[in-house]
């Protein structure tokens, strides 16, 4: 029953999202407090966990989408969105920009969660398109592939370490393993399921997607301040992240470089370094940006709205038992540990929506297995990990923040991120598969 009723609510929210036209934030709210009270919550317990949703969603979202729409504002205002992009077509070569994106994203996607990725590198895929003219989802899909990729299954990331650590699998050898696994995701999910991709309209927010750039191309900041621009909140992050390789815990460098390279904060730190290289540097003054600052942050409020209340929808399927339900209905299912892995991990990203929430909950579920040796631990996170990007759709904030974004209808929406979620998840079982006959 519970399966029925999530699979009703999808339904009830297609429906007043395409055919009724409701606003999305109002489709999601109504469709969450249905959900709940199909599921025998009470109302007071749906009123909490749609609170608990919208703010745990929105904790740290809100600020990050902030900086990251005015840090972008300011580059492409001041000029480095252009420079970047000149260089970039220069160096990879129009037709080569796919596979730049790839790159950016693989690397880049590792120390950082999605949503930071996200913000922090989109605003770059914007750039080059409009310099270049170039279909937005054909070099856009590359970029989220990777990250995605990255996310999911691909230590040292947060979300597969932690999946890692509950396996006590060794942390090395399942990197050594996820490039393997990763490298033919990436490359089917991205540049060549991209290239399917070129007809779909899109209509991305002003804000994140000047058509043209107003500085005088004589008075173009130089390539080195736009990039270092640019790379600011991600090399404050990296050093964050990775802080503790080189200094010991408790440390005040380590105390300082972790806060430094939080992720609100290093994008808050870049905003301000932008005000200066994009602004004061070219003669522009504080409160002559004081309007950028304004129109950034207008310009997002939709789409913080509407993230939130897709966090309330995932926030009820999450209380209401849905995953225990998923965990007790496939414990008994009698097929290999690393296809089970997948499989339950899959079917709770499908039900819940997040990716984080399906990957831990799939690990407890089969880490008894796990514990008898019956398989290789590492393997074992590879495949849990991809499970748990399987077929994103309505119940997950990252659907609403890619259509919110490039400004794509619902439909287009599944088809071309939910299905490139998909293949990046079944592709990363495919490889995990392989490599277990080849061991054997």
């Amino acid at each position: 029953m519970p399966l029925i009723i999530v699979i009703l609510g999808v339904a009830l929210l297609l429906l007043l999202v395409t055919v009724v036209r409701l606003n999305t934030i109002f489709s999601l709210l109504i469709t969450s407090v249905a959900v709940g009270f199909a599921m025998n919550m009470n109302a007071v317990d749906i009123l909490k966990s749609v609170e608990t949703g919208v703010s745990s969603t929105m904790g740290q979202l809100a600020l990050l989408l902030a900086f990251g729409s005015l840090l972008g504002k300011l580059m492409a205002e001041g000029g480095a969105a252009e420079k970047i992009t000149t260089k970039l077509t220069a160096v990879f070569g129009r037709k080569n920009l796919p596979w730049a994106m790839v790159l950016t994203g693989f690397l880049v996607g590792i120390p950082l969660f999605y949503n930071v990725g996200f913000i922090v590198l989109v605003p770059f895929v914007f750039m080059v398109c409009a310099s270049n003219k170039m279909p937005l989802l054909y070099v856009a899909i590359p970029l989220l592939a990777a990250l995605s990729v990255t996310h999911g299954y691909l230590p040292p990331h947060p979300g597969a370490t932690a999946i890692a650590v509950t396996y006590n699998a060794d942390i090395g050898l399942t990197m050594a393993y996820g490039i393997v696994v990763a490298i033919p995701a990436i490359i089917i999910g991205g540049p060549l399921f991209g290239r399917m991709l070129k007809r779909i309209p899109t209509n991305p927010p002003a804000e994140f997607f000047p058509e043209h750039n107003q500085a005088d191309k004589k008075e173009l900041p130089g390539f080195a301040i736009s990039i270092f621009t640019g790379l600011f909140p991600i090399i404050l992050i990296a050093f964050g992240s990775f802080a503790h390789l080189i200094f010991p815990e408790g440390s005040a460098w380590l105390t300082t470089l972790r806060f430094l390279g939080d992720p609100v904060v290093a994008l808050m730190i870049a905003s301000l370094v932008a005000m200066y290289t994009m602004g004061i540097r070219q003669g522009k003054s504080l409160r002559e940006q004081s309007e950028s600052v304004e129109e950034a942050i207008r310009g997002i409020m939709m789409i913080l709205f509407i993230i939130a209340a897709s966090g309330a929808f995932k926030q009820i399927l999450v209380d209401s038992g849905v995953a225990n339900y998923i965990a007790d209905l496939t414990a008994d299912l009698s097929l290999s540990p690393l296809v089970l892995a997948w499989l339950i991990a899959g079917i709770i990203r499908l039900v819940i929506g997040s990716a984080s929430v399906a990957g831990l909950t799939a690990a407890g579920i089969m880490l008894p297995i796990v514990q008898a040796g019956e398989v290789t631990p590492e393997l074992m996170v590879l495949a849990t990990g991809a499970g748990s990007l399987m077929f994103s759709h309505v119940n997950d904030p990252g659907f609403w923040m890619f259509k919110s974004y490039f400004g794509v209808s619902v439909k287009d929406t599944f088809r071309s991120w939910t299905v490139m979620e998909t293949l990046v998840s079944v592709i990363g079982l495919i490889g995990v598969l392989i490599l277990h006959w080849l061991g054997h």
